[in-house]
């Protein structure tokens, strides 16, 4: 019907080799006998497509007036091989393994197929893709398709009202009357008389237009059905619509919970979440993004179901936060409607990267999905009890009706009389169990005040409201509903007030007239009593919802303030463990730089000994240069000397002052060596040492 799985020649698969896991080997357009098995049998299951779309005579119609009309259709059973040059061999290749082998590689490799799909499925392939993916091969159903056609739905002047409706722009749907919407017309009737319960919505007709884009109209209606049955579009589609508030509601947490301020500003200008999301669900974004977009993400939809909506429709609010929260009610429907296409505009792998980040749990939906049930169900038993209660009303009217019938005959039966008694004993215990159920609810409602003025008390009170504002909603339209029985109680009292006014004087005349009048009388007092205690009920049972809210809320900012104290506590605990391990250090350091000083005093001391040392050893050369000048001068006095032992005697005095001096040089390496500052009487050696430095000069002289 659309655009169809060409069947690949031999020529073009002409490949080198594939690194992948799934790869196949080398093929070479001139040895076309050369395919592996798996390649023949993949080329075969395409060449079979193709002879379908040659034996159905409307699939010639729509290629040929394709080919007259536009190149660019994806209606065009030629556009397989006119693109596959634009394709990358490798994921032909790739893709082929996995359509071969589709229940081994699903078992054994869903989580390289789930990262495949996302990058996008190739146009060629997305056909047999969808069905494998979803279970729609050799379905039974699809036998009974052109059963179906022969039939006639009720829905069919709706279906044709909205066929042209459906993707006006495309080249496919856009003209009345043809081919396309002729197709589309019959698999939403096939439907439609499948399951009746449903029948026809117009947002599933976009969804089958997408189908029949990609494959014919027999298997677009199978994996229409699959993907009602099977991916919650079903409830999606029911006249009631529950899956859909379902949705909305689970939407609308993920907003206050990750994006707060956005919720808030939404909140603040009554923008409801099904004012821009709910086509986002129903049609899987077909009416919202560009068809390139949506049908990558129709791709991820078809592998994962709803969670890529939720995913998406939250990363396109992370991405325009800033803008929204700048316009009101008009100016976010118009930015919904205009600006965030043209974002997108044939870019899908943005979105799709982004939509990958938002947090998605779960578990966290399944809670919500039964919290929401709960409060519907609830919803229901006050719809019952509000339409009890006028049934009741109802018959109160039609009863005082009878009596002021009887009132205007004269004759009473004992058969009414014995009526009225009975109601009146119904009417009691009607009013006494009321009692008991009020009474009952009292007490809850007291037990629930005095559990949360055990909570502890919350500042943020802006925060609260915000949590409640959802349980205000719900509240306002029971309040409406208890407002209207109490409108209508007082209606009867006055009506009953003027009945009574308008007969006072006719039961005057007779004591049974009297005795009748005071069971009526009576009767009717029960009657407004029970409908005062049903409202009083309704108004404890509104009380105690808003309380048991209360007390949630209350309760989950106390396990929020737990966490945060264990969180604390925790922190505490580490960084008295990290203090202490840097008090070690510092008490490490202290005892390791007195140490360092200990050491460094004794090598000061030591350093003064020396000093002390040479200075007592440079006195005593002193001395001895002294008494050698002293014996010098006497020796030439006396003329003692001969001159052979005056030589001799010189000599041994040159070497003598020779090593003084030698020796004296050592103790100047010694001082160079020591602190200069340890000891003041390095001042003392340098002046001996000049003092020797002169002397020895006047001895040379």
């Amino acid at each position: 019907m659309a655009s169809q799985v060409a069947s690949p020649s031999a020529s073009s698969l002409n490949t080198t080799s594939s690194s992948t896991t799934l790869s196949t080997p080398v093929l070479s357009p001139s040895s076309p006998t050369q395919l592996s098995p798996d390649e023949i049998e993949l080329l075969a299951k395409l060449e079979e497509q193709n002879r379908l779309l040659e034996t159905d005579s409307k699939s010639l119609r729509s290629v040929n007036g394709s080919r007259r009309n536009s190149g660019s259709s994806l209606v065009s059973s030629s556009s397989a091989s006119s693109n596959l040059s634009h394709l990358e061999e490798d994921s032909w290749i790739l893709w082929g393994r996995i359509v071969n082998e589709w229940e081994d590689v699903r078992k054994k490799k869903e989580k390289q197929i789930k990262e495949l799909v996302r990058k996008g499925i190739p146009h060629h392939f997305r056909a047999i893709v969808w069905q494998l993916l979803c279970n729609a091969q050799n379905m039974p159903i699809k036998e009974q398709y052109s059963e179906l056609l022969k039939k006639t739905s009720p829905c069919e002047k709706l279906i044709r009202r909205d066929i042209a409706r459906t993707y006006p722009e495309h080249e496919f749907f856009k003209e009345k009357d043809s081919l396309g919407q002729e197709v589309l017309f019959n698999v939403m009737k096939a439907y439609s008389l499948v399951d009746r319960e449903v029948g026809y919505c117009q947002g599933s007709a976009f969804i089958v237009g997408l189908l029949l884009m990609q494959m014919p109209e027999e298997e677009a209606f199978c994996v229409f059905v699959k993907l009602m049955q099977d991916y919650r579009l079903r409830e999606l589609f029911k006249p009631s619509m529950a899956e859909l508030g379902l949705c909305m509601y689970q939407f609308e947490y993920m907003i206050q919970e990750q994006l707060p301020e956005l919720h808030v500003h939404f909140q603040s200008q009554s923008f409801h979440t099904s004012m821009y999301a709910s086509s986002w669900f129903l049609t899987i974004f077909l009416t919202s993004f560009p068809l390139p977009v949506a049908t990558r993400i129709f791709d991820i939809f078809m592998c994962e179901g709803l969670e890529i909506v939720f995913r998406v429709g939250l990363a396109i609010l992370q991405m325009n936060q800033t803008e929204l929260m700048q316009l009101d009610m008009e100016g976010m429907l118009q930015h919904f409607q205009k600006v965030i296409p043209q974002q997108l505009d044939n870019s899908p792998d943005k979105v799709i990267q982004a939509a990958y980040q938002v947090k998605y749990n779960a578990k966290k939906m399944k809670k919500l999905e039964k919290e929401y049930t709960s409060i519907k169900s609830k919803e229901m038993e006050e719809q019952v009890e509000i339409k009890r209660l006028r049934t009741e009303n109802r018959l109160l009217k039609q009863r005082i009706d009878t009596l002021e019938k009887h009132q205007c005959n004269p004759r009473y039966s004992e058969d009414f009389v014995l009526q009225l008694e009975k109601e009146l004993v119904q009417a009691r215990l009607s009013e006494a169990e009321s009692r008991c159920a009020l009474k009952d609810m009292q007490d809850k409602i007291l037990e629930m005040e005095k559990r949360n003025s055990s909570l502890p008390d919350e500042n943020n009170i802006a925060r609260l409201q915000d949590e409640l504002i959802g349980v205000k909603l719900r509240e306002a339209e029971a309040v409406m509903g208890v407002k209207e029985m109490r409108q209508q109680v007082k209606d009867l009292e006055e009506h009953w007030q003027r009945h009574l006014a308008r007969t006072t004087g006719r039961w005057k005349d007779s004591p049974r007239k009297n005795t009748i009048q005071e069971l009526q009388e009576e009767l009717m007092s029960v009657r407004f009593r029970e409908a005062e205690t049903q409202a009083t009920l309704k108004e404890s049972k509104q009380r105690l919802l808003e309380l048991e809210t209360q007390n949630q809320i209350n309760s989950n900012h106390l396990r929020r303030a737990e966490q945060e104290i264990s969180s604390l506590q925790e922190k505490t605990k580490y960084l008295t463990a990290q203090n202490k391990g840097l008090l070690a250090q510092v008490n490490e350091g202290k005892r390791k730089q007195a140490e360092v000083e200990c050491k460094y005093k004794e090598d000061v001391m030591a350093v003064r000994l020396r000093e002390a040392e040479s200075i007592a050893m440079l006195a005593e050369l002193r001395q001895q240069i002294a008494e050698l000048e002293i014996q010098k001068e006497e020796g030439k006095i006396q003329g003692q000397l001969n001159n052979s032992n005056s030589r001799l005697y010189i000599r041994e005095l040159k070497e003598e002052i020779a090593e003084q001096k030698h020796e004296i040089q050592c103790l100047k390496g010694q001082r160079g060596l020591s602190d200069q500052h340890t000891f003041d009487g390095i001042h003392i050696v340098n002046h001996y040492l000049g003092d020797d430095e002169s002397y020895h000069s006047q001895m040379k002289i």
